[in-house]
């Protein structure tokens, strides 16, 4: 592999090359995690929709949310009909100059399964869980977690059902002093959010050493820092 190829093979933003027949020809690592989000036939589609008319290279700010991802921009070129590139843009999910969160070692999923316990105390909510369960121990601070976890889930208190995921976000890392730290996600969704609660949840996460994203499902981003 030439200093060239390893530049996109290790590169943050995935990479894939189709042939003529939509058939993958070639994807960098971090491409290898969006396929598992994404299918082949919908990232050969994105290519083709979004390709300059005629041969060349096209760039297209654009939001896009598949799953654990968030991309903002995407380039598309071909230079014949035999294959077509696409790339793809990660926006930065965190914020840059965030202190290393500080707390105690503690079992995340003690945590949230007590949030749920206790948000489901007198309402007829339906609390689903999809709990990846190989997250350790990590440092936190409980209370502020707990405060956090609660008020997301009051942001769907008019909903049905609440499903609550806990997964590791594949190939994204922060930099507390130098140290790279894996990260993980605590998603809620439910079928409608609370306008009014979500806006106090914002001014409250403003405070917080907690990394918050905001559509559809509600995000809390947390690295795996598992010693003080």
């Amino acid at each position: 592999m030439t200093f060239e190829q390893q530049w996109i093979e290790y590169d943050y933003n995935p990479f894939i090359l189709f042939d003529s027949r939509g058939k993958i020809k070639s994807l960098n690592s971090e491409a290898q995690f969006l396929i598992g989000v994404m299918s082949e036939k919908e990232l050969y589609e994105l290519a083709t929709t979004y390709a300059n008319v005629t041969f060349g290279f096209k760039t297209t700010f654009i939001e896009l949310d598949p799953g654990r991802y968030k991309f903002f921009a995407l380039t598309v070129g071909y230079e014949n009909d035999d294959e077509i590139g696409l790339k793809l843009y990660q926006s930065p999910s965190f914020k840059l100059h965030n202190p290393k969160p500080t707390g105690d070692i503690t079992n995340i999923y003690t945590l949230v399964d007590l949030c749920i316990s206790t948000n489901s105390i007198n309402t007829n909510i339906t609390f689903t869980k999809e709990f990846d369960p190989t997250i350790p121990e990590i440092v936190i601070d409980a209370n502020h977690f707990v405060k956090i976890l609660n008020k997301i889930y009051s942001c769907y208190e008019n909903s049905k059902k609440i499903n609550t995921k806990i997964y590791y976000r594949v190939g994204e890392h922060i930099k507390f002093e130098d140290k790279k730290y894996s990260l993980f996600t605590i998603e809620v969704e439910g079928e409608e959010q609370d306008a009014d609660q979500i806006s106090q949840l914002k001014m409250f996460a403003s405070k917080s050493e907690f990394f918050l994203d905001y559509k559809k499902h509600i995000t809390i981003n947390i690295p795996m820092i598992t010693s003080n």
